[in-house]
């Protein structure tokens, strides 16, 4: 950044600190072609960090409409004020749409990066909590999607039977969170959770080679990932590919990931990319050089894509805050190439299209088949805004079954010290 550039304030917000976690203002910036979260903390200092990288694609994306659809009941007064008051309080602006059940803090593997710190040693919720869970959220009203997460949710032999409680208090959607070792392994066990009424699996898939795996999780398991993918379609399950971007590890592996999408259609119905957010276990403190945002995800599929899509054919969500997501819906051709469907560029831009693009996308698969390419930006203790904060709609069941937004449930601090999460038996990661 040099002393010419220009810089613009953007807005007023307010964050934390991410060394205390105490609420702080904080200011957007742009600053060049960047925007930045900038904040002081009277204590520890000042803290810039880029949000998003492409004033162009910010100005657009912050010209979505919103929708505002507050919880339909709360819990938790506001008292020391966001993030600190989740439950939801009433100064909660999104009701829940998708909920994590975290099911287990246990793990099969010890991955270098994992947002919930967990390990081999974790322990499994009890029945008796999800149930309570549950209770929870049906009383709170709506129809949210279920999402089975962890930890290692299939390290659960009674996972089936979680499904299946799920089902029967009449939830309509419920799907897996999962690193895909014992899907590949076990067809019995596939069979039984489709069996059981699971709706979907949204796999770990962080690049196409062995060496990718072992620098994010720890362990080769290229083969092993494939092998899910198939035994999901065995069961005709559909797969998600949730891939976390790093920067110099898999970033260059953008393109790469949508082919092999592609390659094992239609089993494979997205690609759901996740860039690395600094909370739970990370390497190390985060410098600009690790941060990779939404808008250069965009451009690296518009890239591969050699032209066949452009800007156009992605779009903010319209219940979340814009900025913490894209998607869009694509066409595959004969030869595995990838073009716009046809979902109109104005109702797109209109963030009209929470429920528009089922449609658009039934009707264009009886032409060709179509592929989901979508992005989501979780905030950590440097990024995180409290406007987006507050219109987070994807949602975690704690333990004593309040209902904690993703962001805030898993921040931690720069010494990885939970705000919400209660703190678990660790096993170390791998040097």
């Amino acid at each position: 950044m040099t002393f010419h550039e220009r810089r613009l304030k953007l807005a007023d917000t307010e964050s934390v600190c991410p060394v205390c976690l105490a609420t702080i203002p904080a200011e957007r910036w742009a600053i060049g072609d960047e925007v930045r979260l900038v904040k002081t903390c009277p204590e520890h200092g000042r803290f810039s960090v880029p949000v998003w990288r492409g004033l162009a694609s910010y100005s657009r994306w912050g010209a979505a409409r919103h929708a505002h659809d507050r919880p339909v009941t709360t819990v938790t007064a506001v008292d020391r004020g966001c993030p600190h008051d989740c439950g939801l309080c009433p100064d909660h602006r999104q009701q829940s749409c998708c909920v994590l059940l975290e099911v287990t803090s246990r793990c099969d593997l010890a991955c270098p990066v994992c947002f919930a710190s967990a390990g081999r040693h974790g322990t499994d919720a009890s029945i008796d909590e999800i149930d309570r869970g549950l209770d929870a959220l049906a009383a709170a009203g709506g129809r949210v999607q279920i999402r089975l997460s962890g930890g290692e949710p299939t390290v659960r032999d009674d996972l089936p039977d979680i499904v299946r409680r799920v089902r029967g208090r009449g939830f309509d959607l419920v799907r897996l969170d999962t690193n895909g070792i014992r899907l590949a392994l076990e067809p019995d066990y596939v069979a039984a959770l489709a069996a059981a009424g699971l709706d979907g699996v949204f796999l770990q898939f962080d690049g196409v080679d062995d060496e990718v795996h072992r620098r994010l999780r720890g362990a080769r398991l290229a083969r092993l990932k494939d092998l899910a993918i198939a035994r999901c379609g065995e069961a005709g399950l559909g797969v998600v590919l949730v891939p976390t971007i790093v920067p110099g590890v898999d970033d260059r592996q953008i393109g790469a990931i949508v082919d092999h999408a592609i390659a094992r259609m239609p089993t494979v119905r997205s690609v759901h990319f996740q860039p690395i957010s600094h909370f739970g276990r990370v390497p190390h403190v985060p410098t600009d050089a690790d941060r990779i945002t939404l808008p250069e995800i965009m451009a690296a599929l518009i890239r591969h894509s050699g032209g066949a899509i452009t800007l156009d054919d992605f779009h903010p969500g319209s219940a979340e805050n814009p900025f913490c997501s894209f998607s869009g819906r694509f066409a595959v051709d004969a030869d595995g190439r990838l073009r716009a469907n046809g979902v109109p560029a104005d109702l797109a831009r209109s963030g009209a299209v929470a429920e528009v693009p089922e449609a658009f996308a039934r009707r264009a698969e009886m032409r060709e088949p179509t592929l989901g390419l979508s992005g989501m930006a979780f905030q950590d203790a440097w990024t995180l805004d409290l406007e987006r904060l507050r219109r987070c709609n994807i949602h975690v069941v704690a333990p004593d079954a309040r209902v904690i937004p993703f962001c805030a449930y898993n921040l931690t601090d720069r010494d990885g010290r939970s705000l919400h999460r209660a703190p678990a038996r660790r096993s170390p990661a791998p040097a």
